[in-house]
């Protein structure tokens, strides 16, 4: 039996080496760069996805020839995953191609501090929107421009987190450009910062300090047709909005101790805690109004207590508690977790959308976008049954069952050469698959189309075993010998 599975095994794993050579998977590393560096960059940044020939370059919902993408995966995380690459090789061409992300990011920067979903270097968005360096420059009247920052998807917030990395190495501490940039960011993101700590969709200015602190509650009745009402300036949690937010705050005060992130980042998780719903759906919503009830954004997402953004809340709390100690952050928990159980759908997956009150799942009518109890004719785009939740509520109910030291310990990574041989082991698998993938030129596809997105998923499983194989020393080196 063992011959015959040898046989059936593909080439590439017969080949593949249990603990890859590092010095072969480092130089896999340096291929891609110099592919991206040298024949995707646009002013330094990166589009989400390119034909093969490098005629086209596309951004979600939009395709160009000098397109660059601030929404995952583009230029933020690919310039994350230089940094990252930068730090466990030490190698300079990592950390210039960081740079020139960097400088693309530092280029398209709004005037009210944070960035676009993407930028087409063509000329168009020069005249539309009002950019940081326009103000530079002397150019402080908008006008009929633009400048709305977004955190939808995770855009500024993946770009302050890139710029956050870069300029807390050693080798940024002088380049003022960077620092300048981030530093006007991370202030604008904490001015937008709501009294109750939710942040809007978009903002272009400071929050309204005197906008009400209230606990979330039911309204009394709600639209069952799209009222198609401006929602940027909503309460969002929609796609994670706020826990990538509350994320990059603490890794920022992780690297500056600056005070005003830790603060900012409970703030947040005091109005996790406001915005829980009350019985008999303690869980939350993806939006609210500023009276703190549910409300709806695209026409595809309604009024809800959602199966998605719940999960993410309980999650970013359950952190909060790990790094602060403070428990006030765990008592939302136990009743969210009693609602999940009681909404279980017959076939084991979580509803997206759960009506208000009733708990009963809420879909929409491919094409017409009605609003059903029926999951039979559900629109393609969009996850309205999601297959993931109990998974990630078990995983959540593991973390919690260990001490909080534990937990504590393994947000600072790795300390000896035994865990760190452990960490390079246990992407070795990961690895050989990027090595075999790894196209001729240097890149990876996903489909017909070069895709950023399998760049930084190959380079950071890739830069996890370099770095753990490098800090493994005599461990690592001993196991690779047997």
């Amino acid at each position: 039996m063992k011959t015959l599975l040898y046989f059936l095994l593909p080439l590439s794993a017969l080949a593949a080496d249990p603990l890859p050579d590092p010095a072969k998977v480092s130089a896999a590393m340096k291929k891609a760069v110099t592919f991206y560096t040298e024949k995707l960059a646009v002013h330094g940044g990166y589009a989400s996805s390119w034909t093969k020939d490098l005629s086209m370059a596309f951004v979600e919902g939009k395709k160009g020839r000098e397109f660059v993408s601030t929404q995952p995966h583009g230029t933020t995380t690919v310039g994350l995953a230089l940094v990252r690459a930068y730090e466990a090789t030490g190698d300079q061409q990592f950390l210039t191609a960081a740079r020139s992300a960097a400088g693309s990011l530092i280029e398209t920067q709004l005037a009210s501090g944070g960035w676009l979903a993407e930028y087409d270097f063509s000329g168009t968005y020069e005249k539309k929107y009002h950019l940081r360096r326009h103000v530079l420059a002397g150019d402080t009247e908008p006008g009929k421009r633009d400048s709305r920052s977004t955190l939808d998807d995770n855009k500024t917030q993946s770009a302050l987190l890139f710029l956050l990395e870069l300029a807390n190495l050693p080798e940024s501490k002088d380049d003022k450009p960077l620092h300048d940039c981030l530093n006007f960011g991370m202030d604008s993101l904490l001015g937008a910062q709501y009294p109750n700590g939710a942040w809007p969709q978009q903002f272009d200015k400071p929050a309204d300090p005197t906008t009400p602190v209230i606990k979330a509650h039911y309204p009394a009745d709600w639209p069952r047709t799209f009222p198609k009402e401006n929602y940027v300036s909503f309460y969002t949690l929609n796609d994670n909005n706020m826990a990538k937010i509350v994320e990059m705050l603490l890794r920022a005060y992780d690297l500056t101790k600056d005070k005003r992130f830790m603060d900012s980042a409970k703030k947040a998780g005091d109005f996790f805690i406001l915005a829980q719903m009350p019985e008999p759906q303690p869980g939350w919503a993806q939006q609210y109004n500023h009276e703190m009830e549910p409300v709806w954004a695209r026409k595809f997402e309604p009024p809800c207590v959602s199966g998605g953004e719940s999960l993410s809340t309980m999650e970013t709390l359950y952190q909060l508690y790990v790094v602060t100690g403070d428990e006030k952050f765990l008592k939302p928990l136990p009743a969210a977790f009693a609602w999940y159980e009681r909404s279980i759908l017959p076939d084991g997956q979580y509803a997206r959308f759960y009506e208000l009150h009733t708990n009963k799942p809420l879909y929409f009518v491919k094409d017409t976008y009605e609003l059903v109890y029926d999951d039979s004719n559900l629109p393609t785009h969009y996850g309205f049954k999601l297959d993931f939740v109990k998974r990630d509520l078990d995983r959540l109910k593991e973390q919690m069952a260990k001490p909080r030291e534990e937990s504590l310990a393994k947000r600072q990574g790795p300390d000896s050469e035994k865990s760190w041989t452990s960490r390079a082991k246990g992407t070795a698998e990961k690895v050989n698959v990027a090595l075999s993938s790894q196209q001729p030129e240097g890149y990876w596809l996903k489909g017909d189309e070069i895709d950023a997105g399998e760049f930084v998923r190959h380079v950071q499983a890739m830069t996890i075993y370099v770095e753990g194989a490098k800090k493994g020393g005599a461990a690592f080196a001993k196991l690779r010998a047997h």
